[in-house]
């Protein structure tokens, strides 16, 4: 009788009655081709073979892709995202389009995969000053696809199995994975804000400080690198010099790398000042230092960054990167490099761009600090940066949180007031791990590099909403 089953089954294969007969499907389960028609019908994709890798799974989760989104049902007045809303500097964009129509049209083809000559040439002239050594444009430095693509060739070019890599919550959210990738294990030390007076209406970035015993404690054999925010996003810390000798002296002692995130090298305000912690004794020979020409110029959408650092480090960046991304759209570079020809030539001048823009900014900075505080909420005043936290705690009894499901206080805030103010924020949890996420659920982050109309707006908003009641 078994036989005979069987038989029958293989006959009719992955049919409609095969599949919903168990008699049928225990006699041909103890046949072996039968089994394999079983689960997989035949012509179809078994979607157990073609899963999500094991190094990516438990990294679906986007807050970007989450917040875009929401914007694009809610249109709500967008201070979340960090990018300009309004034009870049228009030598920087004619420059783009002269590129683009002039009468070099090689400059419209491939250039030189690890960073077109003409733009390593200037990246070296300015980081050699800055940094106080000549730096080799051909061997020290690498151009990629945004400050992220030099974060993530630095990771998969020098962190492996095993590896632990110290990161400083808050983060921006690709260190994690991208750590993990690449086999390694992350281990976080968190920023945390000195306890504040009663009745303070803001505090400082200043005040945001790692415990140096804590910090310490994260190294061992088995670090591989420190990953280093300075300015800071979200927080806008600008680290000391102190502060930088602790992480460099910890590097020194245990033999790690300094992963040195410093996009926003430029836009740091009064009187605070930005260290290059590649300047500090020993440090030149294992810090890799990140920038970005969409921070310097502005130009977010243009996806040009670039990682400098000892020839022996940056080889490792240039095999990644080889065989990732391998050259970078020419134009833009030639765009970018002659913004930093006129740059360069009035690096110490007030009318240096690199300049004007953290004055610009700073003017927005305190217009936000000022109207969030009018409202309720203690912001966090940056150093750095052109992001700014608040902990809008204050005002959780005016904030229905309920009518959200997330996990996650800041996430149902941001959510709500999405929905219902039609103002948009980045919720900070985000940026901590798993365990840590409670440090970040009192705070909400908004972006000023914004007009001032919009910033305005923003205060309107937040004013009516204070004098209305739920």
């Amino acid at each position: 009788m078994l036989r005979v089953l069987s038989k029958q089954a293989l006959s009719w294969g992955s049919s409609h009655i095969f599949v919903n007969s168990p008699v049928l499907i225990a006699a041909c389960n103890l046949i072996p081709s039968c089994r394999k028609l079983s689960s997989v019908r035949e012509g179809s994709m078994d979607p157990k073979k073609f899963a999500l890798p094991a190094r990516y799974q438990g990294q679906e989760k986007s807050v970007w892709v989450e917040y875009i989104q929401l914007a694009l049902e809610t249109k709500p007045l967008n201070l979340g995202q960090g990018f300009p809303d309004y034009p870049p500097p228009d030598y920087v964009t004619k420059g783009l389009a002269d590129v683009a129509t002039g009468e070099n049209v090689l400059l419209n083809q491939y250039t030189r995969g690890f960073g077109h000559p003409h733009l390593v040439a200037a990246l070296s002239r300015l980081y050699s000053q800055l940094v106080g050594r000549p730096i080799n444009s051909q061997t020290e430095i690498l151009v990629t696809s945004g400050a992220y693509e030099a974060l993530f060739s630095t990771i998969q070019g020098h962190i492996g199995p095993g590896d632990e890599v110290v990161i400083i919550e808050p983060y921006f959210d690709c260190y994690e994975p991208m750590v993990l990738t690449a086999g390694g294990k992350p281990v976080f030390v968190p920023l945390r804000p000195k306890k504040r007076e009663s009745g303070v209406k803001s505090i400082s970035s200043a005040d945001w400080v790692l415990d140096p015993d804590e910090l310490s404690s994260a190294f061992n054999e088995r670090t591989k690198a420190i990953v280093l925010n300075t300015p800071h996003n979200p927080v806008g810390k600008v680290f000391s010099k102190k502060e930088l000798t602790l992480i460099a002296d910890l590097c020194l002692r245990w033999d790690a790398l300094c992963i040195a995130d410093e996009v926003y090298e430029w836009l740091v305000y009064p009187p605070n000042e930005h260290i290059r912690i590649a300047t500090l004794p020993g440090m030149w020979e294992r810090t890799i230092t990140v920038g970005s020409a969409g921070k310097t110029f502005s130009v977010t959408g243009w996806k040009i960054g670039w990682a400098y650092g000892p020839a022996p480090l940056m080889a490792n960046l240039q095999l990644v990167h080889q065989n990732c991304v391998y050259t970078c759209p020419t134009p833009i570079q030639e765009a970018v490099a002659r913004g930093f020809d006129l740059e360069l030539e009035r690096l110490d001048s007030p009318e240096c761009y690199f300049k004007s823009l953290p004055r610009e900014l700073e003017a927005k900075r305190d217009l936000m600090a000022n109207f969030l505080s009018d409202v309720g909420m203690v912001p966090t005043i940056p150093q750095g940066g052109y992001f700014m936290i608040a902990d809008w705690s204050p005002l959780a009894s005016k904030v229905p949180l309920d009518q959200e499901k997330d996990k996650w206080k800041d996430y149902r805030f941001t959510k709500w007031m999405s929905k219902n103010l039609k103002l948009q924020g980045i919720p900070p949890s985000a940026f901590y791990c798993t365990e840590h996420k409670p440090l970040g659920e009192d705070f909400v982050r908004y972006c000023f590099i914004k007009k001032d109309e919009n910033l305005h707006e923003a205060a309107k908003i937040l004013k009516k909403w204070k004098g209305s009641s739920l």
